[in-house]
């Protein structure tokens, strides 16, 4: 089983390292080195987010339309080669739209599409896999080999990265960009291998797939799960909405170098991987709520540092801003995983941690969305490129705030579910997606 979960780890991996490029490198070079629409670079870039809901059709669909035998293998590959494609050619399209818009758009639209929908098409139908492969009893873990591989490779292609474009150029950043492309196609190849069993048989019940309205539905029908589900939906957004714009301010304020700004993810990812670990030592001796609200805090201050970092442009406490952050983020992300099990019925769990796996795309998307325009704007009223960085990790200091607060007005116990509670790598496991 060590071995089915390892090559379940490298799809993983081979997913995340295509984001990684994108999400930090790309974007910085777009927003700073080309001068490109920080709204247009957010739009692209969230692309993923957009297309999350066909999620839950692709899911029923290959549950019930095996291929060759194969339920999950052929929507994990078809997955994959869209998102080393759309990786691999993101950069060419970069440069593009800054020297033909119209025609860069269009192609900027069909590459990070195709990257999105490879990273849907892909992740639903991996992680359905690993569920089949393991069974119950063990799927807590293989979700959680994955995701810490995930961790450790975000980090270390975030390193890479950072060396193969030292000292940036337009050639460098190609070469690259291919590099990792090729890397990560190689390794989810290899994670296929033998890995599921075939099959012709559609799954018991595989037509009753939950859908966003019966899922939005659950939510809103609950006051306290609608009040946490408004809660992620501030807190995720703030947390993960500055993943466009870091970097790109790390640059502006600061004057870091491509190969500078890359290597803030590693170090943002170090101390997340950090923080869950500390979060695991901390499972059963403190209380989610606690331990939540102390991320929430963390994740506040590492903004409030951030924005300090920029109205005295001082560099060491930007990084200590990241630090700080990193470790909120971390803490964060397991305890609130944590709270959501709890605010689960029994008989509809499946339904409740669907309508978080859409809270957190819808976050995603609105936080990157948000950012990338107000950024636009306010640089445009200003003319001043690093306020307009410095008025967005402040909203999203007020959201995180907001948030704390709704928090402290969450009554779980009438959700505690009667059955055990999961182990510590089962409430981690959603972090993956």
């Amino acid at each position: 089983m060590f071995l089915k979960r390892f090559q379940l780890g490298l799809i993983h991996v081979a997913v995340a390292m295509t984001l990684v490029p994108i999400n930090s490198t790309l974007n910085r070079v777009m927003i700073k080195e080309l001068a490109i629409s920080a709204t247009l670079v957010a739009i692209l870039a969230s692309l993923p987010f957009l297309f999350a809901p066909i999620q839950v059709a692709i899911g029923s669909y290959s549950d019930r339309h095996p291929v060759f035998g194969y339920r999950r293998t052929p929507y994990i590959l078809a997955g994959l080669v869209l998102c080393a494609l759309g990786m691999l050619v993101s950069p060419q399209v970069a440069f593009l739209i800054n020297e033909n818009p119209g025609p860069g758009i269009l192609a900027g639209i069909i590459a990070f599409g195709a990257w999105g929908m490879g990273y849907n098409l892909s992740s639903v139908s991996y992680l359905s896999l690993a569920a089949e492969i393991s069974g119950e009893k063990g799927r807590g873990k293989t979700i959680a080999t994955m995701w810490f591989m995930m961790i450790v490779s975000i980090i270390a292609t975030a390193i890479g990265l950072s060396r193969l474009v030292d000292p940036y150029t337009p050639e460098a950043l190609i070469r690259a960009f291919a590099y990792v492309s090729a890397s990560a196609l190689t390794l989810g190849l290899l994670g296929l291998i033998r890995l599921e069993p075939r099959s012709n048989i559609s799954l018991p019940g595989a037509s009753e797939a939950y859908t966003v309205k019966e899922m939005t539905t659950a939510i809103t029908a609950n006051p306290v799960a609608r009040t946490f589900f408004i809660y992620l939906l501030l807190l995720l957004a703030a947390i993960l909405g500055q993943d466009v714009l870091l970097e790109p301010f790390g640059a502006e304020a600061f004057g870091l170098t491509v190969t500078q700004t890359t290597r803030i993810t590693s170090i943002w990812g170090t101390f997340v991987l950090a923080a869950i670990i500390i979060a695991g030592l901390l499972e059963g001796r403190v209380a989610k709520r606690v331990v939540a609200q102390i991320g929430n805090v963390g994740a506040l201050l590492g903004f409030m540092s951030i924005v300090l970092s920029g109205l005295m442009l001082d560099k060491n406490i930007f990084y200590t801003g990241v630090t700080i952050l990193g470790i909120g983020t971390g803490l964060s992300t397991v305890a609130n995983l944590a709270l959501m099990f709890d605010l689960t019925i029994p008989g509809q769990v499946g339904l409740f941690i669907g309508a978080y796996g859409f809270s957190n795309a819808l976050s995603r998307l609105t936080g990157s969305i948000l950012g990338g325009v107000v950024r636009d704007l306010v640089t445009e009223v200003t003319g001043a490129a690093v306020t307009g960085y410095i008025v967005v990790f402040a909203i999203e200091a007020v959201m995180l705030l907001i948030a704390a607060i709704m928090l402290t007005r969450i009554d779980i116990g009438k959700f505690r579910k009667n059955a055990g509670e999961p182990s510590f790598v089962e409430k981690v496991a959603l972090a993956a997606e």
